[in-house]
Formats: C-alpha cells, structure tokens, sequence
C-alpha cells in the first residue's frame, strides 16, 4: 500500500486535470472491476462480491490535489497565477513547481525582501503578489512552453524519515485512493461501490455527481485531515494528532455525520484494539458534504488520515496510522452491508 501510496503522490493532478491519476488507477484495477468513466472524470468502478448485501455500499477518495493555474504573462515572462483550492501562500514562495503538459520547471518567487515596506514583511505574499520564473526573459519566449490555463504543481518527493513518517505532496488525498486499490486488489466479501473523484479541492464537485449516480444507501469516506499538532499548538486546537490511529468525525462544515455510523466506527476500533480518534473542533470539510445529501440521503461516516502541513509541498502522516485507516475502513464495511 506504501508503494501505491508513492507513486500516487509522485503523479500530477490538480483539480481538473486528473488525467494521470485516473489512468494510473484503471491500469491497476481494469481487471478487479466494471469500471466507468463520468462526463466529470470521475472513476466508478463496481466489485462483484461473493454476496449481495441488503444495502448498497460506495466507498469514496478523491483524485484531484490542490496547486495553482496560469493567469497571465508578463512582459518579462514571468508568470501570475490563481490558486487551485485552498493553498495557503505562505508555503508557495520559493517552491519549485512544474507547469503544463511539458513539465516546465518554474520558482514562484516575489519583490525582494530589500524592496519591501515595514508593513508587508509582517505579512506572508498574497497570490497577487508572486510570480513564477521559469527562466526566459520575455512575453513572448515564455508563450513558446506556457500556455494560459497550464496547471502549475508542487515538485516534492516521497520521503520515509523519523520513525514511521512519510512525507510529499498530494497526501491528500492519494492516501484514500491508495487504500481502496488495495482492497480492490483484496477482493470483497459483498458487491461494493468504490468512487474515485475529482474536483473535491473546489467544490466537491466530483463527488456530487458520483454520489448521484451510484444512489448509495451508505458511504465512507476516506480522506486526510488536518493535525495541529506541533508545539504552537495546545488543548482542541490541535485538532488531532499524528500517531493516535485515523480521525472520525462527528461533525464539520460541510457535514452532520450519521450517528450511528459514528459511535459503531469507535466501537468496532475498540473491539480490535485499534486506536482512533476524531476531531477536537468543526473545521474543514470533504466529499461527504456533497454525498449525505444526494437524492433521498446517504448514511456518511469519513474515515481520515491525519496530516500535518495539510495543502502543502510537505504533508507528513503517520504510516501506521495508514495501515489502521485501512482496517478500520474493512471494519466499518463489515458491519453496514447487512444493517
């Protein structure tokens, strides 16, 4: 799952263009299920079980990653661009990034610390402030390899350090799509639904229109979340903690999640010794807002992974708290086929 987990992260996919992460995940599971292909982009495969279960079950993670897109550019060929989901600005200046269909090598830079008033140090560089340079000295030299509209990603590797954390880009949320490639490569007890979306970043947009096509009576949700767990942070801002098992929500939002899918989450966690935990405050969102209220409603628990630095070049988790998510997804799965 870890190397799954790897080469998803590696492979680009902002929102809207998730061209290379779809494909990536048909290739690994054209021959485990019915696989079709939405007028959105969105993945939905089918897995025949050894069983038809009473309720129709959907599991769901999200393709799409959040970056930047090409707006403008100037004179000089630098480039402005538009944030592609919530990015924070204060992690994008002085990252390399990759542009377009021919990977052009970029660094988003900005007005020189020298250049700068007393007021605008104290604030981090609003989108519309930074450029990137991609090594050209002209409008038109910078035409030749960019084009407005070009998708502009994060350049960050996959690294294993300290003990048991994984770092990259796009954790969010290539760690839900890893864990239901495995267990569609497993195999399923029950027939079972699995969604692989795209454009959660701005809208859960992807979801809304899987959710309505496979009509589900429940759904998990598999996603990161964000951890606060550093020393700046104390009590429920540290919202949950890397190394205390995946995050269970009751609440954010986007979402009021089914009770009772909420409490059997934590006591089929307690009856295996599995540690979890859920959020200390209502903050963020995922697909299960656009999904608990498609058509006549769906049963919604979200099952995520928590994630320090959450939106940045650098998302850190806990690998042992991605091996529980997955278990704790099978465990939740195995007692609502059949509720």
């Amino acid at each position: 799952m870890l190397d799954k987990l790897k080469d998803l992260c590696l492979l680009d996919g902002i929102s809207g263009d998730e061209g290379a992460v779809r494909e990536y995940i048909i290739d690994k599971i054209g021959d485990k299920a019915e696989i079709r292909v939405d007028n959105l982009g969105n993945v939905i495969a089918f897995c025949k079980g050894k069983k038809v279960p009473k309720n129709k079950i959907m599991v769901s993670a999200h393709m799409d990653e959040v970056g930047m897109i090409v707006t403008y550019v100037n004179s000089d060929g630098t480039l402005k661009v538009s944030s592609v989901g919530g990015v924070d600005p204060r992690v994008v200046f002085g990252r390399r990034v990759k542009i377009g269909r021919n990977n052009v090598l970029g660094v988003v830079g900005g007005k020189a610390i020298h250049n700068l008033t007393a007021e605008e140090r104290k604030k981090s560089v609003p989108f519309d402030k930074l450029t990137i340079d991609i090594g050209v000295d002209s409008r038109e030299e910078a035409l030749k390899l960019v084009r407005l509209g070009d998708s502009v990603r994060f350049v960050s590797d996959f690294v294993e350090f300290g003990e048991g954390f994984v770092k990259c880009k796009a954790i969010d949320d290539r760690a839900g799509c890893a864990i239901m490639l495995r267990m569609i490569e497993e195999g399923v007890e029950y027939d079972t639904y699995f969604t692989f979306v795209v454009q959660e970043e701005i809208g859960l947009r992807g979801s809304t229109c899987a959710a309505f096509t496979v009509a589900p009576d429940y759904a998990v949700v598999l996603e990161s979340t964000t951890a606060a767990d550093i020393p700046s942070a104390s009590g429920e801002k540290r919202v949950c903690e890397l190394g205390k098992g995946p995050v269970v929500s009751y609440m954010d939002r986007h979402t009021m999640y089914d009770r009772e899918l909420f409490e059997l989450a934590f006591s089929a966690a307690e009856e295996k010794c599995l540690p979890c935990q859920t959020k200390t405050m209502v903050a963020g969102g995922n697909d299960a807002g656009a999904i608990h209220v498609s058509r006549g409603g769906v049963k919604t628990a979200a099952v995520s992974l928590p994630c320090r630095y959450l939106h940045s070049p650098s998302c850190v988790i806990n690998k042992a708290d991605f091996e529980n998510a997955y278990v704790l997804t099978k465990l939740i799965l195995d007692r609502t086929y059949n509720k």
